[in-house]
């Protein structure tokens, strides 16, 4: 028997770099896995979902296919993110800022939005959002990405804060650079061993999502790898 039998574990951003490490570690835990993704195909245990997370109506929508077709959410896992800039703020274009809002700060909004009336309905429940170092560590010339991630931050704990009583718990896991083809692509001569690995991350999700951790809400937990 796995911790995670019958147990549904949504996950956006299911086709990302971190993803596939996250979409396994609970396969192999038990669970009933429902990615948000429009290429990877249903099968036993996982439930493609197509849907635009970016927008309230796709986020309500893909909450809605997972619990007519399962009729439970225990866990939402939000790794939706990404990163542009590079520019210090006094350069950082209008489109640039919003598009970080928009997929680091409002995509996490809007799927916790729509899956916490469940949860609270439920009595039980987990919400763990990837977000980043960048959000609690300010870097330069990352204005729009680090304050998107700031912001994710703080719409977590106050999720934390607000469902205390409930059986829900919220929180998120602080990575530096994840050791993805993606940023090996963007970054060739870094040193890809003091990045953090997919499994490592997965494997804390795995935790945080768990009874084991019922006790823990609105923690910022960082995972750095020696980066």
């Amino acid at each position: 028997m796995g911790q995670f039998d019958e147990r549904v574990v949504l996950i956006s951003g299911v086709t990302g770099g971190l993803g596939g490490a996250v979409a396994r570690a609970f396969l192999e835990a038990g669970a009933t896995v429902a990615g948000v993704s429009r290429t990877l195909d249903s099968k036993a245990r996982f439930l493609s979902v197509a849907a635009d997370v970016a927008t309230p109506s796709g986020a309500q929508a893909a909450v809605a296919r997972v619990l007519e077709s399962t009729g439970r959410i225990d866990v939402l896992l939000h790794l939706v993110g990404g990163f542009a800039g590079g520019q210090p703020v006094w350069e950082t274009r209008d489109d640039t800022w919003q598009r970080m809002l928009d997929l680091n700060l409002n995509t996490a909004f809007y799927m916790v939005r729509a899956v916490l009336p469940h949860m609270v309905a439920a009595g039980r429940g987990r919400i763990v959002a990837v977000g980043s170092r960048t959000g609690v560590e300010p870097a330069a010339n990352f204005g729009a990405y680090g304050v998107s991630k700031a912001a994710l931050t703080a719409l977590i704990r106050t999720i934390a804060a607000e469902v205390r009583q409930t059986g829900v718990t919220a929180n998120l896991v602080l990575p530096s650079v994840i050791d993805t083809d993606a940023n090996r692509a963007a970054s060739p001569t870094a040193d890809f061993s003091r990045w953090v690995k997919p499994e490592s991350i997965a494997a804390l999700l795995l935790w945080l999502a768990s009874d084991t951790a019922a006790d823990v809400n609105g923690a910022a937990i960082p995972i750095y790898g020696r980066a």
